[in-house]
């Protein structure tokens, strides 16, 4: 489990095909050192497995990917790329964020980022069945990062004239300083996770109507 506060970013160094995954290795100088093998780290959004870490200034961790992950997810998986990491929360720290399990619900698209007195607007599309988990105010995950809903499109939303797969976000100048998301733009592809909360409801509700439909008949 994570918060979406993103602790340092860290670039892809290596991206080798390894018995069917995609081994990645990541230099981090910051968290490398506290991972060991067999830990949860969030990389971009994406909760993957250490299996292998070396601390030091020149610190390193490595990870691997199944294929599934790799097309379920935005591409994040070569040499040179930066990305957004986070280790497993601890139980009893703070929560600054919200609850983000790093399991990548789909990938948007972003539509347009346009400068705004303090911060920068960027609209986002999301897959249609993350929309009904989309309320203004809510909470989102975007590659890795816990951020608010600002306007969200469709029914209950705040702009009739979007769609209901459409949401903005503001974004100020200190999360595009210690994110990736200073490098997004339109046309880019992001990790997007919905609120865990909505989910469970969701599907409790789901359910529950499933259930009272089977005593009906």
């Amino acid at each position: 489990m994570f918060t979406g506060i993103v602790e340092e970013t860290g670039r892809v160094t290596a991206a080798e095909a390894d018995s069917g995954n995609l081994r990645l290795t990541v230099a981090a100088a910051k968290v490398s050192g506290e991972l060991a093998v067999g830990d949860s780290i969030s990389v971009s959004g994406c909760c993957l497995t250490v299996v292998e870490a070396v601390g030091g200034p020149n610190g390193w961790f490595a990870v691997e990917l199944s294929l599934e992950t790799i097309g379920k997810t935005a591409d994040r998986w070569r040499v040179d790329a930066r990305v957004n990491l986070e280790r497993a929360m601890q139980v009893g720290g703070r929560l600054g964020g919200h609850l983000v399990s790093g399991h990548v619900d789909g990938v948007g698209d972003v539509l347009e980022v346009e400068a705004r007195p303090g911060a920068f607007l960027a609209r986002i599309r999301a897959p249609a069945p993350l929309a009904r988990h989309l309320v203004p105010k809510g909470s989102i995950t975007v590659d890795g990062v816990s951020l608010t809903l600002v306007d969200v499109g469709g029914p209950a939303g705040t702009r009739a004239d979007w769609p209901a797969t459409d949401f903005s976000l503001w974004l100020i100048p200190h999360t595009l300083e210690v994110t990736t998301l200073g490098e997004l733009s339109a046309g880019s592809k992001v990790n997007l996770e919905s609120d865990l909360i909505a989910k469970y409801l969701e599907r409790l509700t789901l359910m529950s109507e499933e259930a009272t439909d089977a005593r009906a008949s």
